[in-house]
Parts: structure tokens; sequence; C-alpha cells
């Protein structure tokens, strides 16, 4: 079956806001000292492969081991993910912040192993806003079409994490993190409450039988 582009483009962009390069971009310009060049290259590189390694494992076998093992359905998935992912958003509108202070203070900078794989492969990339995401779109679409969204998704991301540093210099002489944090929360939530509605929507006919 082929893979249209306006599908494979609007599957990579609700990828894309579900992983939140922002976060991502502001939480490799916030350790103290700053990180050098290479280390943030080597993080983004690192981070990336792990999590694009773990969301396509997720997107094959993620279905079939919560149904077949957990009982768990896809719109079961979709309202939980939604909700998390709710959360996030709603916090970074309300406290225009992602992430806790006492996480860059946990990982120190010559740990980058660890660091690209806990917390910014996961859950800071392949969190659960993206796995719901990444199973729900191999349900719908197929799993060469969700690889290939995943895919496109991650490199953009991988892109912005290169160039954190200069975007954070910007983003702090024109004041604007702060407003780019709450915008995109807003986004993340809208796209979070559109999971819900189609969990919902999903679960409307199995829930009105008898």
């Amino acid at each position: 079956m082929g893979i249209s582009f306006p599908t494979l483009l609007a599957n990579t962009l609700y990828l894309l806001a579900v992983l939140n390069p922002v976060s991502k971009v502001l939480f490799l310009s916030a350790y103290e000292p700053p990180l050098r060049q290479r280390e943030i290259t080597q993080l983004s590189w690192r981070a990336s492969l792990a999590a694009f390694l773990i969301l396509l494992l997720v997107s094959a076998a993620g279905e079939l081991i919560l149904g077949r093992v957990f009982h768990i359905s896809i719109y079961s998935l979709r309202v939980t993910g939604g909700l998390i992912l709710f959360a996030i958003g709603w916090i970074a509108i309300r406290e225009g912040r992602f992430s806790d202070r006492k996480m860059h203070q946990n990982f120190l900078p010559e740990n980058l192993t660890e660091i690209s794989l806990v917390p910014l492969a996961a859950p800071l990339i392949a969190g659960p806003g993206t796995i719901t995401v990444c199973i729900s779109g191999t349900a719908e679409h197929g799993f060469i079409a969700t690889a290939l969204a995943l895919a496109l998704a991650l490199s953009v991301n991988f892109i912005l994490m290169l160039f954190s540093s200069p975007i954070n210099r910007v983003l702090s002489r024109l004041h604007l993190r702060g407003p780019l944090i709450r915008l995109t929360g807003l986004v993340i939530a809208a796209t979070a409450m559109q999971m819900v509605l189609d969990g919902l929507r999903q679960a409307w006919p199995v829930l009105g039988e008898p």
C-alpha cells in the first residue's frame, strides 16, 4: 500500500508537536557550566539514535504486546497518553518550564552516555506521548508510514538540538523563552486533548455495547 505525501507530512508534524523540540533545546542549554558543542553533538546523535530504536520497537510490537500481554486497547492508550501529555503542556503554560531544575543537577556533563540515554532519549524524546502516537500510528497507518514519519520528525528534532546553544542565545536576547514555552505548551495541550478525544471516540461504540 502506497504512502501519500500529505499523510506522511501530517504524521511527521503530529509527531514533531509531541516530540516538543523546544524542551530538548532548553534542556541542553541549561547546564552550568555550559556544554561544549562537541558534547552537545555527542548527546544529540546518541539520544536521537537510542530514541529512534526504542520508538521503532514499540511501533512494531507495541500493539501486539499491549493487546496480547496486558489486554490494553489502543483507545485506552490514547486517553492515558493524552492525559499525561496534557499535564506536561499545562505545566508549561502555567509555570513556563518543561523540566525540573533538579533534573539538571543530577546529571554531570562528564556522563555523556548516561545523559544521552536517561533522561534525554527516554523519557524526554521517547516519552509517553511519542510512544502513544507511534503505537496508534502503526495501528492506523501501518508500520512503514509510522517509521518514515518518525525518522523525519526525529531528524528535525536532532538538527534543532545541534543548534541548541545559538537558539537559546537568540531566545534569551529577545526575551522569547517564556512566551515560546507557553505557546509550545498550548500546542502540546491541544494535541493531547485531541488524542484524548480520538481515544474516547474510538471507545464510544465499545462502551455503548450491552
